[in-house]
């Protein structure tokens, strides 16, 4: 597949990374209408030829989640109705991803279900950005590239890092990731255990690990109200810690998040530009994943390995 047939479009969920990654890899951003009727319901216009193209539609399902889940679905069946060659989905960030079983009774599995619905929309790949879940790549009928953001993540602590640094998972799920910074890092490891009350309320209750007169980086893959992450800090405060920060992959911020950072329990959240970030002047450092999801959507139009992209600089 020639290079030249390459074309990148974006809805309206994250269009600043979208123009980002074209900038990294030096093609225009596609043209493309992209609106709403008066009653909410989706329009897209594909406004250029794309017939026999390979196609990328870059678009992050964050809040409104239902809203840019729907202008996802009908890009792709308009570039599939268009004659694209290829549709490959871009998600930096797969919502739904926290709802992948059944751990009570009568509930979806709505992440596999989100897969169902992209692939019956006509995409033929995925590529997508630390998935809340290794196993949601098996919810796909089709090819899934799954990126992970800490090559960016490492190239920025590796500067910042010191000898009495330790890496804290702020639950149990996280102590694989944990793990792999930790090595990455040669740092310590540590975990907190935690017991969550509501979706916005959770108590941290124990901390395995040597914390006291160590500066701590805790480490997730996405936060909405940074209870998990608050909690996990004021713990480890009592523990000793010198200084906590935060990496995640994903903020999905809102105003009972802000609000806990602002109280200045951590000492900065690190996160990427998966989604629209606004730091509102609060130590909060966003990092670009542009150049990562860029070089992977080049190799994938010239069918090459991604493998590389997996490499870290400097470690």
């Amino acid at each position: 597949m020639s290079e030249s047939r390459l074309k990148v479009f974006t809805g309206n969920s994250n269009r600043a990374l979208a123009e980002d990654i074209c900038k990294s890899i030096g093609i225009p951003l596609g043209q493309a209408t992209v609106t709403s009727f008066p009653d909410g319901e989706t329009f897209v216009k594909i406004d250029e030829n794309i017939r026999g193209h390979d196609v990328f539609i870059i678009q992050s399902t964050c809040p409104p989640t239902n809203h840019h889940l729907m202008e996802l679905l009908i890009m792709i069946d308009a570039a599939r109705r268009a004659s694209a060659q290829r549709i490959t989905a871009v998600l930096p960030f797969y919502g739904y991803a926290r709802q992948d079983r059944k751990d009570q009774p009568r509930v979806p599995i709505t992440a596999k279900l989100v897969a169902n619905l992209i692939v019956s929309a006509g995409a033929n790949r995925v590529l997508t950005m630390d998935l809340h879940s290794q196993q949601i790549q098996g919810f796909f009928d089709i090819p899934v590239d799954h990126l992970y953001a800490s090559p960016v993540f490492f190239e920025h602590l590796g500067s910042t890092k010191t000898d009495t640094l330790t890496v804290c998972s702020p639950d149990v799920g996280g102590m694989k990731m944990a793990a792999a910074y930790a090595d990455v890092l040669g740092a310590g490891l540590g975990m907190v255990a935690k017991r969550r009350r509501s979706a916005t309320t959770v108590d941290a209750i124990s901390v395995v690990g040597e914390v006291q007169g160590r500066d701590i980086l805790l480490v997730d893959d996405i936060t909405e109200t940074a209870g998990t992450l608050s909690a996990a800090a004021r713990l480890l405060r009592e523990h000793g810690a010198r200084s906590i920060r935060a990496a995640v992959s994903h903020c999905i911020l809102n105003e009972v998040a802000y609000e806990r950072i602002r109280s200045g329990v951590l000492d900065e959240i690190i996160t990427t530009n998966t989604v629209p970030i606004d730091t509102r002047g609060l130590p909060i450092t966003v990092l670009n994943v542009a150049g990562l999801l860029g070089q992977a959507i080049r190799r994938i139009n010239t069918n090459e390995s991604i493998t590389g992209l997996f490499r870290i600089k400097g470690f």
